[in-house]
């Protein structure tokens, strides 16, 4: 059942749309159900959540030694002998993810542990730049004042647009935009809309390569449902906060705590090796030490965790559902270098600097401008702290190589770089996000599996909801949870989406009438 929220009363985007679960009881009450829920990223996290929180015995088996999956952290010793947490770095938690935002509240109610960034900012190599500060946020004059205000992207440009093929950005439908646009490319439906080269290249390419993906390689539906997001769907647009500490400190190590209180175990370093329906009903799970019996089983993994762990669990699903999963695919790697610099970087600086044309350079984040531990090293040896992304890196390039071409282009992004020390580096290479190539969503899995007690989450897994990337995970792993509560007669967990459609029923008139064409 969906129905529109008041506003007033929840301080969200006036039609966001609230999900409720199916009705039933409370809590458990008694003897409750098992449930193993495998991998402790933000999907794993949710699902845990929605599940302890009713009562259900949890035990949550992570094979790193921290949580957060992708957004976990580790201690490192710098050069110069200081304690530091190296992670994949900046991630832009949005205002319209709204059930990651919901799961990071149980620990903090008012979201102190998030600071907000003042804008968007992005430059191309050609010097053009663009900004989203001064631009409204209220769909349609968000994408209007984008026009009138960007260099990128003028009036003229708008006239020479493809009206016909630029009209179904105004109504993205889940999943109706998949089973139109899932088979061409983000590249190609641009070319058809004819976008200006300029805003093509730049504001595009810098959201499209954000699902770590080539535009060529990415499905024309995701970049859609992308726009739907940020722009004609929502009014919280490109308003985003940033964690003040880093991951483990600011979100996960207060989650575990949370989980703990609830009476879940929480065990990391524990890899899951196979899972098995036995006749009796319960779900084996086997690890390295033991087999645990459980009632119900949430597998939260990434892509190769999910293959692995799925392909060497021969009773697990049927054979339609086994090969779908083992056809899954990761985006190419990518990288994150963090810099400590021996001093600051020019004060009028962004925190966070998308970019494009700068050899596969895709932004520059200024750490020590929002980040707490590192605003306290910059304060102590004058220096900065500097990262990197370079996304979709080719297969076949020498790592080192790309290293010292992203350090080149920051030299050229930041001249005054140029003459630093560095203190140290740390750079992380990483394959593990899924990708969504041009007419693969129809192998991509759901929440439900063939087993009834086995779920599944992850920003792999299809929704049903105009959610991507966080809060995807987040929105996964709540559903994930909801799916085994309603069949035990609980209620779930009620969840938030933006608009399953566009907002003006005019403009939805329009996109409908060129549909039907």
């Amino acid at each position: 059942m969906i129905r529109r929220p008041d506003p007033a009363r929840h301080g969200r985007d006036r039609r966001a749309e609230v999900l409720l679960p199916r009705p039933g009881s409370g809590r458990f009450t008694g003897d409750a159900p098992s449930a193993a829920v495998i991998g402790g990223g933000i999907a794993g996290l949710a699902a845990a959540t929605g599940l302890a929180e009713r009562g259900v015995r949890v035990t949550l088996y992570e094979q790193g030694d921290a949580l957060g999956g992708r957004l976990a952290g580790r201690p490192v010793r710098l050069a110069d002998g200081s304690g530091a947490t190296m992670s994949r770095g900046f991630h832009a938690f949005f205002r319209q993810y709204y059930n990651l935002r919901g799961l990071l509240r149980r620990t903090d109610p008012g979201l102190a542990a998030l600071a907000p960034l003042p804008d968007y900012p992005l430059r191309h190599r050609n010097g053009m730049a663009d900004s989203f500060a001064r631009v409204p946020r209220t769909p349609p004059w968000s994408a209007l004042g984008f026009v009138a205000l960007s260099p990128s992207f003028g009036w003229r440009d708008l006239a020479s647009m493809n009206p016909r093929e630029a009209l179904p950005l105004l109504d993205v439908r889940v999943p109706e935009v998949y089973e139109r646009f899932d088979g061409v490319s983000a590249a190609d439906i641009l070319h058809r809309i004819n976008f200006p080269e300029a805003a093509h290249h730049l504001a595009f390419e810098v959201f499209s390569r954000s699902f770590f993906a080539d535009p060529r390689e990415l499905s024309a539906a995701e970049l859609l449902l992308m726009f739907h997001i940020y722009f004609l769907g929502s009014s919280e647009g490109l308003l985003f906060d940033v964690p003040r500490e880093p991951f483990p400190q600011a979100l996960w190590e207060p989650l575990a705590g949370y989980l703990r209180h609830l009476g879940a175990e929480v065990r990391t370093g524990t890899p899951v090796r196979r899972v098995r329906p036995d006749s009796g009903g319960e779900l084996v799970v086997r690890t390295d030490g033991a087999d645990d019996r459980h009632q119900a089983v949430v597998l939260a993994l990434d892509t190769h965790g999910l293959r692995q762990v799925v392909g060497a669990s021969g009773r697990l699903g049927d054979a339609s559902w086994r090969a779908d999963i083992a056809a899954l695919r990761t985006a190419p790697p990518f990288l994150v270098s963090r810099l400590w610099l021996d001093r600051p970087v020019r004060a009028d600086r962004a925190g966070f600097l998308g970019t494009s044309g700068f050899d596969g350079l895709d932004n520059v984040s200024v750490l020590d401008r929002w980040e707490g531990e590192s605003a306290r090293w910059a304060a102590r040896t004058g220096g900065s702290v500097v990262e990197l992304h370079a996304y979709a890196v080719d297969g076949a390039a020498e790592p080192k190589e790309v290293q010292r071409r992203m350090l080149d282009r920051l030299h050229e992004v930041y001249p005054e770089t140029a003459d630093a020390r560095i203190v140290d580096a740390r750079h992380e290479w990483r394959a593990d996000c899924p990708a969504f190539p041009p007419g693969g969503y129809h192998r991509r899995p759901p929440v439900r599996t063939p087993h009834p007690r086995v779920v599944l989450a992850g920003d792999l897994v299809r929704t049903g909801l105009p959610v991507a990337l966080m809060e995807r995970a987040a929105t996964s792993g709540f559903l994930a949870a909801n799916a085994l509560l309603a069949d035990w007669g609980i209620r779930g967990q009620v969840l938030w989406t933006v608009p399953r459609a566009g907002r003006s029923r005019v403009l939805r008139a329009l996109a409908g009438g060129a549909a039907r064409r």
